[in-house]
């Protein structure tokens, strides 16, 4: 077995752990015990870091084609094993779709076998619905009906629009149930109590434990665009470039509705929305970059206090890090030092001007930069936010290779053109441990000057 197939199954086998866990609980109606606790807070760790490789390894894929070619004739020598599933005889061969073989174009087959009745196109796009029957589950709801987007094509969208959705990719990374829209998952309102026994023989300390239910919706997310039929029948790189377009946008939806999500009218409940969270107030005209790391560390204790278990993640605007880095003390030297220099008396140390997954880290925690995290918050309407949150707490349930589905009508005929729609369904969760959030918001959060 190749390393990225490796990494693949130890990445899937992570996600089956993590469903494990929350559903047992749920079924139990109980909250989750410390052990599970930590064991899902180092699987999101271990996922995070399989996340990484499988991202680098997939771009060497993509960068390096006639590798790709030379793995698929390897292949091709190999026994080819035979296995029945569902009633289909799928074989280890190379995907009708696939990176190595893009001498077909999913989408042109889509239409061909649409909209021009093209025998072969339709036998490709059967044998695709039959091996993606195998590799991802049916969709759940009638709403729409459409294929599964090829999986290569699905990973370098993933790849390219990545920047999109840094903070989505930090939670927990859970499969969505086969059926239903809703998710419901068990927080425990009333724990058993304990206490010392007066003497032998007396009662014990008696409460029993109680139970909500948390309910979250699945949401859709979708795009769509026009495209001419020329394009599709004789454009070079069209799935490419339709995957990257509209998957991109997609994403970048997703990181937006977990950040900010009202949590009615079809979005989903957010960070910036949920009750109950820890809530600091950061008011000053003169923010500074120490004053910031005091209410950091204030969110971070926060955390500690109230959810009785660690942050681990701060996730902000590209600005504020920025902002971070830029502070001085009164010799003029950086108070968050770049990694290639020694630091002394800084506040936290990383690379300048990262994005994303940045490397750089303030009071002992990762930093996360995100472009969805509001500028436009605060009674001035030019603030942002800092969110610091524990990872394992923060659960986003999406279908494997999400976005998955995509499918295309002719709507417009007499002008030669094509309607292609592409959705997900998704899920987050972030209120059932409300106490592993901390925002902190106010006019010390006000647009920067450097």
């Amino acid at each position: 077995m190749k390393l990225l197939d490796q990494l693949v199954e130890e990445r899937d086998g992570i996600s089956q752990a993590q469903t494990g866990l929350v559903t047992r609980a749920a079924e139990e109606e109980r909250d989750l015990t410390d052990t599970e606790d930590q064991s899902l807070q180092e699987m999101a760790t271990r996922a995070t870091e399989l996340d990484t490789r499988i991202a680098e390894l997939r771009a060497v894929q993509v960068s390096n084609l006639e590798a790709a070619k030379l793995r698929a004739e390897v292949q091709a020598t190999d026994d080819t094993e035979t296995r029945a599933v569902g009633g289909v005889v799928v074989t280890n061969e190379p995907l009708t779709y696939a990176e190595e073989n893009r001498s077909k174009s999913f989408f042109q087959d889509m239409y061909n076998s649409q909209f021009n009745g093209d025998i072969d196109a339709s036998d490709r796009i059967r044998r695709h619905r039959e091996e993606m029957a195998v590799e991802h589950r049916d969709g759940t709801t009638a709403s729409y009906a459409g294929l599964v987007v090829p999986q290569y094509l699905t990973q370098l969208a993933a790849e390219l629009s990545r920047a999109g959705r840094p903070f989505a990719d930090q939670c927990t990374s859970l499969p969505l149930p086969d059926n239903g829209m809703t998710i419901n998952i068990s927080r425990v309102t009333t724990g058993s109590s304990a206490a010392a026994q007066a003497s032998e023989n007396a009662a014990v300390s008696e409460t029993d434990i109680d139970d909500t239910l948390l309910t979250a919706d699945v949401r859709t997310i979708a795009a769509g665009q026009q495209v001419s039929r020329q394009a599709v029948e004789r454009g070079t790189g069209i799935d490419a470039l339709i995957a990257a377009d509209m998957m991109g946008a997609m994403s970048t939806v997703l990181e937006d509705q977990v950040l900010h999500g009202s949590g009615s009218s079809g979005n989903m409940l957010g960070l910036s929305n949920i009750s109950g969270t820890n809530a600091i107030t950061y008011t000053d005209g003169s923010p500074t970059a120490a004053e910031t790391y005091s209410k950091i560390v204030d969110g971070i204790q926060q955390i500690n206090s109230n959810r009785f278990a660690g942050a681990d993640l701060i996730v902000m605007h590209p600005r504020r890090l920025a902002f971070m880095q830029a502070g001085t003390d009164g010799n003029g030297r950086p108070l968050v030092v770049p990694t290639n220099q020694v630091p002394q008396n800084a506040l936290g140390v990383g690379p300048i001007a990262g994005y994303g997954n940045t490397g750089a880290s303030i009071a002992g925690l990762p930093v996360v930069t995100s472009g969805k995290v509001t500028t436009s918050s605060g009674s001035g309407g030019n603030e942002d936010m800092i969110f610091i949150v524990r990872r394992a707490d923060m659960l986003l349930f999406e279908d494997a290779g999400s976005p998955a589905m995509v499918r295309m009508d002719q709507t417009a005929g007499l002008n030669l053109t094509v309607t292609l729609v592409a959705y997900q369904y998704a899920c987050f969760v972030g209120g059932r441990y409300p106490a592993s959030i901390s925002k902190i918001s106010g006019t010390g959060l006000v647009a920067p000057t450097f």
